[in-house]
């Protein structure tokens, strides 16, 4: 099995920069914002997102001062919105670790997360790029969008594919692209805007249109670190959800069924739920709207998920994202950062948590 520490060799040297970067950015004169940012530090996780934009931009040239500047931008955005996550979703754990609103209150919580929003968009700025700009900018909005269209789905208990697709896609996927855009952008010095182009993609997605293949070739080279980003997010996510049926909750840092708890609709149960009889539709259809998430009904949810071939079917739909982000590599030259992507792909499949 692959390792991240495998995935993240060609950047061994590069990841150490970031994290000194990373750690300057928390500093402050703030006695209470350093506790919880030393808090923050100790709890980095694996980095996939910064690994991500700095091999991206290493496959499509080279990485730069602008890289960094990046990569620490959109790694302060997603800590921000991990902290206000959790805050929405009343979580007491994070990777494991006691979540900052564990620790301390919400009105903390929301101020330190207000407080690394600020920070990612003035390190934006200082990249002094358009396209960088307009990019985390844009992303801002779309992951307030999939938290929103996450809570509505909830609260109309939306059993539908392509909504909990939707939500993924703007939620998790989103941020991947922007790591992956990003990372090419800086390494091959584009300063065009990106984001209205990547809105006319996702409406010709959504009509179901072949979006053609931009002719020149630095265009083509962002068009497909865009795509590569955002179908290696979409697979992502879905194996993160399997977690939430099967995985052993020592490993992933949080209960089973935790998603179930909160009312959150995802790809197993979705599966299972429209491949079932109408009196056992009726059954889930109960719990989820009494929202009565005893442990009893949490498991019976589970079971009956995995009964009903939820898994499997999430399995294939992971590896099919997962099948497609891979080609989009495949015009790129072989190098290490290449081969560090592709591993990616393998490691994120296969990971235990």
């Amino acid at each position: 099995m692959v390792t991240i520490e495998e995935v993240k060799s060609p950047i061994v040297d590069e990841l150490v920069i970031f994290n000194t970067k990373f750690d300057a950015a928390l500093d402050t004169e703030n006695k209470l914002l350093n506790v919880v940012h030393q808090h923050v530090k100790n709890n980095k996780g694996k980095q996939i997102r910064p690994t991500l934009t700095l091999l991206s931009a290493k496959i499509c040239g080279n990485i730069n001062e602008n890289t960094y500047k990046t990569a620490l931008s959109l790694e302060l955005l997603h800590t921000a919105s991990l902290i206000h996550d959790d805050i929405v979703d009343n979580s007491s754990l994070r990777r494991g670790q006691s979540s900052v609103n564990a620790i301390w209150d919400n009105h903390i919580s929301v101020l330190v997360g207000d407080y690394l929003l600020s920070q990612s968009l003035q390190i934006a700025a200082q990249a002094d790029n358009l396209a960088v700009i307009d990019l985390i900018t844009h992303l801002g909005k779309q992951l307030a969008e999939g938290e929103l269209l996450q809570i509505g789905n909830a609260q109309k208990i939306s059993i539908n594919e392509e909504n909990y697709l939707e939500v993924i896609r703007k939620k998790t996927a989103m941020l991947f692209t922007v790591c992956t855009t990003c990372g090419a952008v800086t390494a091959l010095d584009c300063h065009d805007k990106l984001s209205d182009q990547m809105l006319d993609e996702d409406k010709q997605r959504k009509a179901g249109k072949t979006i053609e293949q931009e002719t020149d070739r630095q265009k083509q080279k962002i068009a497909m670190m865009r795509h590569f980003g955002e179908l290696y997010g979409m697979s992502f996510q879905i194996r993160d959800d399997i977690f939430d049926y099967i995985a052993d909750e020592k490993k992933i840092g949080k209960p089973v069924g935790n998603d179930i708890r909160e009312g959150k609709v995802t790809l197993p149960l979705i599966y299972a739920y429209n491949h079932s009889t109408e009196s056992e539709q009726k059954v889930v259809m109960e719990i989820l709207k009494q929202k009565d998430f005893s442990e009893e009904n949490v498991g019976e949810l589970i079971n009956f998920a995995i009964k009903k071939g939820g898994i499997e079917y999430a399995q294939k739909r992971m590896e099919d994202f997962s099948k497609e982000a891979e080609k989009q590599l495949e015009t790129f030259e072989e190098s290490d950062a290449k081969t560090a992507l592709q591993q990616l792909i393998c490691y994120s499949t296969q990971r235990k948590k």
